[in-house]
């Protein structure tokens, strides 16, 4: 039964595939399936761009609800073309194969899907199973002696955070004082998600943004303290409201380790069933290790094994670490009696130090750290003497390492690390199958997380911008700060753009890179430590620090900032820090500077992501260069076809208005010109090429520089048309028809001016007398372009003071709306009313007319040249 419904249709336009994501990644949200939105969001993106891209139709998505489904329906209008649909036998081997792709990925993610056709249309559908267990849902848990019980401290701290409806601190605790050294007035009034570390990785949960929405939530995530480290906590939420409706969030928050105060036990089965699990418990040895219930996620797993690790030995500390992909490095998911936040996601060789004590392949007991120094890098400086470590394997394959370890030394010996073995053989197999539980969801987050970046890349081909959207796609989500450095041809790296969670820290964060060298570019694919902003932070922070305390202040001089800002910056840039080469056309063009805060390192799964952004990143930065690159030399070109600036006519003034249509044009197929013939005597012309781009272009700089030579030369206005139609001629298939209007123009001694003009099948020019009248100035005349011979013959008109001569291109006499036009008498009405004016307002009048006439803009190239005799004062 359907128990929630929404729809929306989408244009057949490719912004509608991003914003057709949106509408289904917000409906989900809505409904309270955060764990399926990624999958949803990644197969409605397939098959909206199969609608309206490949098929050309409008989209209808439809979200459907049911008790323990989520259908989406993808419907488009062309029933005629089928669905692709992969043979039996038939592989997609080509890489330009990518027919059915869609499909494919329906088949891998959802639960089910389909086609369905329809005489006007076909509908395309999956269904995505609800996870098991929804938000809110509780149990009881069974009974259990009192050996079994989880472990806390002696004083549980339960910390009560309640936030309104934007995530806003309203009310803070004594306990959550306690627990994270932030007192209530520091808090309230900021916001939630300012104290979040994480999760903010695509695929590792729910977010914290999207938890505090739901009714209720249950899960782990990392606030940071005062000291700015990360404390992780487990936590609790229930969204309420209050008597006048307004809604809030109440969240109850322990240490990570403490979670058993507020987890809700597992499903389970009751009655009899539930008595036989329990008297069977005794012979299952995983259950005997990991107690019950079993955490039902990783970290929760993780932890629980170290703890219980810890007790069975009665050791210090305790820690694990799982293995990659290829069995190399060996990466700390878990700790206890250890700092957490430093070691979380350290990575270490898996062969590290020496003799079969450094080995993680097999059990190894090391009596006493001090004789053998660096054996297991995870305890330096931790004061731990003794450990025993033994390995997790899965069908003979090394899957992680289980350590125990203690501050006195002689603790173990090899009858402990049979013990710890014979545990590690236990769980194995559960902590790979929730590793693999966790990646699945990682890499489907993932998937989701690089189409939307792929799609916000492909949509600008502004440097700028690009850059920008680059550090803004990591932060908060892949790191906790971005640098992004360019490399022009034979220069040295460059930094670009600088972004961190906390906008406070971005100049910090960017003064101190400006004073680091950049990392070297290494065309070498993958992520490479760079330790140079850590070292660099920590150095500054110091040397403040003494500064402020008056020692090694010899010289005198003021620091350039205080200790507080100089910690800061140390404290957000002091984690682990890798550089991603941005690589195109086989050269490096930039690099992605990543960095997380201090102790904090990057999980091997984050770097795949990021080197996968990074590979989409540089082209797109590729594009935009090569794009701004182009841009600049068109307008640079552009710019040379017009003059720089109007030369000074005495006795007359003389206004233009250019318009080019089209964007990034500066020039189109309409011109202009004022140039000095000789003494006494101006040229002007102003001209219309047919058609547009380049060729229009050549033909443009072709007129306006042979007028400027032919007319220099002594030539009269029919001579000089006759002469540059023959070079247009010349041009061969290069050449264009031109419309041309060219005079010379002659001030007199006693106010007025004489022009002598030709108009070469240009619009005619219009006098504006001071009476209101106005008038054709000169005969229509054969265009340029077209014929050998041309009869050209040159008219004078002499401009009394206070007359205006107005030349337009036809951008101004075909300003169309609808089946209206202005056409040439609406602009000798609109001339007739700018009687009294200079040249530049009536200029500015007829722009604004034109403009005016039609809502949208002005889809044609737009000249305008006034000339005006100023009127004699009177006496």
């Amino acid at each position: 039964m359907i128990t929630a419904r929404a729809a929306a249709t989408f244009e057949p336009v490719g912004r509608s595939v991003a914003v057709a994501r949106a509408f289904v990644r917000d409906t989900l949200h809505g409904w309270g399936f955060a764990d399926i939105v990624d999958d949803a969001v990644v197969l409605t993106s397939e098959l909206v761009t199969n609608a309206v891209v490949h098929a050309g139709t409008a989209a209808d998505v439809t979200c459907l609800r049911y008790d323990t489904a989520v259908r989406v329906e993808v419907a488009d209008h062309y029933p005629e073309r089928e669905v692709p649909m992969q043979t039996r036998g038939r592989q997609f081997r080509e890489t330009d194969n990518e027919g059915g792709r869609g499909l494919l990925l329906c088949a891998a993610l959802a639960s089910r899907w389909g086609v369905e056709y329809s005489p006007s249309g076909k509908d395309v559908w999956f269904q995505l199973d609800l996870p098991e267990r929804p938000a809110g849902t509780r149990s009881a848990g069974p009974l259990l002696p009192t050996a079994e019980l989880p472990v806390a401290d002696e004083q549980v701290r339960v910390a009560v955070v309640q936030v309104d409806r934007q995530a806003v601190i309203t009310r803070w605790n004594d306990d959550a004082a306690d627990l994270f050294g932030h007192s209530t007035a520091d808090v309230v009034g900021k916001s939630l998600a300012d104290l979040a570390a994480w999760p903010q990785t695509p695929g590792t949960g729910i977010g914290l943004a999207d938890a505090l929405r739901l009714s209720r939530w249950e899960g782990t995530y990392g606030l940071r303290d005062s000291s700015g480290r990360v404390l992780p906590v487990y936590g609790s939420h229930l969204r309420v409201r209050d008597s006048v409706g307004e809604p809030s969030t109440v969240c109850l928050l322990v240490r990570a380790e403490e979670r058993a105060v507020l987890q809700s036990p597992a499903r389970g089965s009751s009655g009899a069933d539930n008595h036989a699990a329990q008297r069977g418990k005794a012979t299952d040895a995983f259950e005997v290790f990991i107690g019950s219930p079993a955490p039902d996620d990783l970290d929760g797993l993780l932890q629980r094994t170290v703890e219980r690790a810890r007790d069975m030995l009665d050791g210090d500390a305790a820690y694990l670490l799982l293995a990659t992909d290829d069995e190399t490095e060996l990466e700390v998911r878990a700790s206890t009696g250890l700092p957490n936040a430093r070691q979380r996601f350290a990575r270490v060789p898996v062969e590290a130090g020496t003799g079969r004590y450094g080995s993680a392949r097999m059990p190894a007991v090391h009596e006493d750290l001090t004789a053998v120094p660096g054996a297991v890098p995870l305890l330096s400086g931790t004061g731990m003497r003794s450990v025993v470590t033994v390995p997790l394997k899965v069908e003979g394959r090394l899957t992680g390492s289980l350590g125990v370890a203690a501050e006195a030394p002689g603790r173990y010996a090899n009858q402990e690390a049979l013990r710890l073995q014979f545990a590690a053989d236990r769980i194995a197999l559960a902590v790979e199958s929730a590793r693999l539980t966790e990646l699945e969801r990682l890499r489907r987050g993932s998937l989701s997380f690089l189409v939307e970046a792929s799609d916000l890349l492909a949509g600008t081909l502004e440097r700028d911008q690009t850059l920008a959207l680059m550090a803004q796609m990591t932060v908060p989500t892949l790191a906790s700060w971005c640098a992004v450095y360019t490399i022009a041809e034979q220069s040295e790296p460059e930094l670009a753009f600088v972004l961190h969670e906390d906008e406070d820290r971005i100049d910090g964060i960017k003064a101190l890179l400006q004073q680091v060298r950049p990392p070297e570019p290494d065309p070498t694919p993958g992520a490479r430590i760079w330790t140079a902003p850590a070292d660099a932070a920590h150095s500054s922070a110091l040397r403040a620090s003494l500064r402020s305390l008056g020692v090694g202040s010899g010289s005198g001089s003021r620091p350039a900032s205080g200790p507080g800002i100089a910690l800061a910056t140390a404290a957000a840039v002091g984690g682990e820090t890798v550089v991603l080469p941005l690589v195109a056309r086989n050269r490096v063009i930039g690099m992605l500077t990543l960095g997380k805060a201090t102790d904090e390192r990057f999980r091997q799964e984050i770097l795949e992501l990021a080197e996968d952004l990074s590979r989409r990143a540089a082209l797109a930065l590729d594009n935009a260069r090569l794009y701004s690159e182009r841009t600049a030399i068109s307008q640079a070109l552009q710019r040379s076809l017009l003059p720089p600036e109007l030369p000074h006519v005495p006795g007359v003034e003389v206004e233009v208005v250019y318009r080019a249509a089209g964007e990034g044009n500066e020039v189109g197929g309409d011109f202009y010109d004022l140039f000095p013939i000789r003494e006494g005597c101006w040229g002007f012309a102003i001209g219309d090429v047919c058609g547009t781009g380049p060729e229009a272009a050549a033909v443009t700089g072709l007129a306006r520089h042979a007028l400027r030579l032919l007319g220099r030369e002594g030539f009269g206005g029919p001579s000089v048309l006759e002469l540059l139609n023959a070079a247009i001629l010349d041009e061969g298939a290069r050449s264009r028809f031109l419309t041309l209007l060219y005079g010379e123009l002659w001030p007199k001694e006693d106010g007025s001016a004489e022009l002598r003009m030709v108009c070469a099948g240009h619009p005619l020019p219009l006098r504006l007398r001071p009476d209101g009248s106005v008038e054709p100035a000169a005969d229509p005349q054969p265009l340029l372009g077209v014929m050998d011979d041309l009869e050209l013959y040159e008219q004078s008109v002499t401009l009394d003071p206070g007359d205006v001569l107005l030349c337009v291109t036809d951008g101004v006499t075909e300003r169309r709306e609808g089946d209206r036009m202005l056409g040439d008498d609406g602009l000798a009405d609109v001339l007739a009313t700018c009687t009294g004016l200079t040249a530049g307002a009536v200029a500015a009048r007829i722009q604004r007319a034109v403009e005016r006439f039609a809502a949208d803009a002005p889809s044609d190239d737009m000249a305008i040249l006034a000339m005006r005799v100023p009127a004699l004062p009177t006496s």
